[in-house]
């Protein structure tokens, strides 16, 4: 069972890493501005799932068996940055829409939302240093269980990326009028590809 002070030192810990403004936090605050609040929370829950899925890497110690198995996970880095730079490319050259309240939403466009959340989280090296470097300084991983994963780690997760992630969904959202202006969207936009090369050029560098 995790003990009140981890759990508090990780939802804290967890908070404040999702706040720190970065690939994900850029790309769901454009989207949210150019989509409306559901797109925002398509691309939030693959966020969210990208998170679980380093989480159970820590707890699993699958962080071990990328060890023995690099090659594998150099080559899945190689395709998150490829894919990152993809999206990099897609927000640079993304040309600014007139903010439409009530606009209908296609099942395509939240399943494109949705992965490309999966993907930046995926490929995001702050995500994989909090979870694979300091998660261990934070949580006595050895000690906990399928239980505590399940019932604590998990539901914690969850909660803490939603509520920082939802924040800004709906700050983008309540503040799309700002930002309907052509000259703000480019600089929104353009500003969440810059992120978004800055994290694949990461990715790569650990790859050398």
């Amino acid at each position: 069972m995790l003990e009140l002070s981890q759990a508090l030192t990780y939802t804290a810990a967890l908070g404040i890493a999702a706040a720190i403004p970065g690939p994900g936090m850029a790309a769901l605050v454009a989207r949210s501005v150019s989509g409306g609040a559901l797109p925002g929370f398509s691309l939030l829950s693959g966020l969210i799932l990208g998170d679980l899925v380093y989480l159970s890497f820590a707890v699993f110690g699958l962080g071990l068996i990328a060890h023995y198995f690099d090659a594998l996970f150099v080559l899945v880095r190689v395709f998150a940055a490829i894919y990152l730079c993809y999206l990099a490319w897609q927000f640079w050259w993304a040309k600014p829409q007139p903010v439409s309240v009530g606009r209908p939403v296609s099942k395509q466009e939240l399943f494109s939302a949705w992965l490309s959340g999966l993907t930046i989280t995926l490929g995001n090296p702050k995500t994989i240093a909090f979870y694979l470097a300091l998660l261990p300084l934070v949580i006595h991983l050895e000690s906990v269980s399928l239980h505590t994963w399940a019932f604590m780690l998990v539901p914690l997760t969850i909660a803490v990326l939603f509520i920082v992630g939802g924040l800004f969904v709906l700050g983008a959202v309540r503040i799309r009028h700002v930002l309907a202006s052509q000259r703000a969207q480019l600089y929104l936009f353009r500003g969440a590809a810059l992120m978004m090369v800055g994290a694949a050029v990461a990715m790569l560098v650990q790859n050398l």
